[in-house]
């Protein structure tokens, strides 16, 4: 594998940490204060978990369609990131995480039946 130049890294791990505070758009994320008040969560309804559903299925078909034209360097790479799915320092590993890194996986082969 060819050695990566530190810009390479600096960059990866850039928009890694933007994961933990969703993309960089809130600011670091911290935990609230006592004075500061929750806000509560709605609660989904069946319609809008099918709704939700139905768009993390077009968002992935979406993605498909997209790797399907990716550069072998860029599957490599997006191979490399599910392996970023951990949790954090001090924490076990949990089955979701785990399941999640292996989609994320599932999800980088499956384009190269179209390619």
């Amino acid at each position: 594998m060819p050695r990566q130049k530190s810009g390479d890294f600096n960059q990866r791990q850039q928009a890694l940490s933007r994961w933990d505070n969703e993309g960089g758009a809130a600011g670091p994320v911290m935990a609230p204060t006592a004075d500061e008040q929750q806000i509560p969560t709605p609660n989904m309804s069946n319609a809008d978990l099918v709704a939700l559903r139905v768009r993390v299925i077009a968002l992935e078909n979406l993605l498909i369609a997209l790797l399907a034209t990716a550069s072998n360097q860029q599957l490599e790479l997006a191979r490399e990131m599910a392996g970023y799915i951990s949790p954090r320092p001090g924490f076990t590993l949990h089955p979701l995480t785990i399941h999640a890194a292996a989609h994320m996986i599932d999800l980088i082969e499956r384009p190269s039946r179209f390619r």
